[in-house]
């Protein structure tokens, strides 16, 4: 599947797959006789790695080259169905793994806070004790042991959810993305 990027003018970015036939485009082992099929896992890849190298804000299209026709129907709606429905699916299928991922750092909070609160409590609660002694030992490792436990929400909240966020972003705009299919011989067709 031979594929190509070209910058073009007026900051709209165009991404160009060549194929020998409609049929590359698709997962084979995907039984759907409709066509919200999945997309072959190198189609998406590829088609989903050029978006990503582009400024979110550009308009990105993308440009089918087609060897032969379909044996049936038209190629400029079936490749454009099948684009955006695929990638609409997928632009949900992130959104609730955001949410999911929320939910998660809420939950991570609530359990990391309340450790955190019982272990400074029995820390408090420890009588001072010499350097050296179990005493500081143990309020020590409580005061360690509350604070990491904090480390999983922190790590949601400022790590983990943005790069979910930037991908789902980029696959809402390739699910609604401009799709051009160029048949060899036939001209160009837009859906």
């Amino acid at each position: 599947m031979p594929a190509t990027v070209e910058h073009a003018t007026a900051k709209r970015r165009h991404i160009e797959l060549k194929l020998r036939d409609i049929h590359q485009l698709f997962n084979t082992m995907d039984p759907s006789p409709f066509h919200e099929k999945d997309l072959d896992h190198d189609a998406e890849e590829f088609i989903f790695s050029w978006a990503q190298e582009f400024h979110r804000h550009e308009p990105v299209d993308l440009i089918v080259h087609l060897e032969s026709p379909p044996a049936e129907g038209d190629p400029a709606r079936i490749v454009a169905d099948s684009i955006h429905n695929y990638f609409k699916y997928r632009a949900r299928m992130n959104q609730l793994e955001f949410k999911r991922l929320l939910k998660q750092g809420r939950i991570s909070l609530l359990v990391g806070l309340c450790f955190l609160g019982v272990c400074l409590g029995i820390t408090g609660a420890l009588p001072a004790g010499q350097p050296g002694s179990l005493h500081e030992f143990l309020h020590e490792g409580l005061t360690i042991a509350g604070w990491v436990a904090m480390w999983r929400p922190l790590e949601i909240y400022l790590y983990d959810w943005w790069p979910l966020r930037r991908q789902g972003a980029i696959l809402a705009k390739l699910g609604t993305m401009p799709v051009r299919v160029h048949v060899r011989g036939g001209g160009a067709t837009t859906a």
